[in-house]
Order: structure tokens, then C-alpha cells, then sequence
């Protein structure tokens, strides 16, 4: 059986957080237990490196926790997960992990992730 991946592509990310959303909904998690989470890195001042004054760096990225299970139900009725299903910037994908890391390898501010069995 093939290895899964999400590839969360967090230059689109809006931060929106309906991954999350869509997440407890589908598992049933309590208030305060997430199966992904939406965080910030930012904002923070960075030097541009054109020389023409100053830019910020604030990203919102989608960091699935150890509850995550790619949504095993939904895959196996032949449906993606949950949250990429819902992604309303549709910068998540999910694959196989070479399909995703070959994805990965195209363009920067991407990150990839894979759970333990």
C-alpha cells in the first residue's frame, strides 16, 4: 500500500483556518485537541534585499498534529482528507509522498508532511 502525504503550499495560505474546521468536524475532536493547526510566522520586519526600504515576512501555515491520520475513513471511500477537501485557497494536496515530494521539489515556501505509522 502506497505512503500518503499533505503538501501545504503556505505562500497561498489565507489563513483562514478551515482545514482546522474541517478537521474537528470530521473527527469529533473536543474544544482544545486539533487535528491540524493554523500558525503564524509573523509578522516580523526583514531587510529587502533590493534596497528599496523595508518588507515584513508573515506567513500562516497549516502544521498537522499527531492526531492527524490523513482522514484513514475518508481515504478508504476514496476521498481526500478533510481538510483538503475544504481548503478554500486550495493550497493544500495530497498523493503518494514521491507524487508530493516531486510537487515539493518545484517551487519554495511549500512544506510536506507525512505520519508515522
Amino acid at each position: 500500500m502506497p505512503k500518503y502525504a499533505l503538501l501545504i503550499d503556505y505562500e497561498y495560505c489565507t489563513g483562514c483556518q478551515s482545514c482546522e474546521v474541517a478537521c474537528k468536524e470530521e473527527h469529533d475532536f473536543p474544544v482544545g485537541k486539533w487535528g491540524i493547526r493554523v500558525l503564524d510566522d509573523g509578522p516580523w520586519q526583514k531587510d529587502d534585499a533590493n534596497d528599496q526600504g523595508s518588507s515584513f515576512n508573515w506567513n500562516k501555515i497549516a502544521v498537522p498534529t499527531d492526531l492527524c491520520d490523513l482522514c484513514a475513513r475518508r481515504l478508504e471511500n476514496n476521498r481526500e482528507p478533510a481538510c483538503v477537501h475544504n481548503c478554500l485557497a486550495a493550497c493544500m494536496r495530497f498523493g503518494t509522498i514521491e507524487e508530493m515530494a516531486a510537487e515539493l521539489a518545484k517551487k519554495p515556501k511549500q512544506v510536506m508532511w507525512a505520519p508515522t505509522e
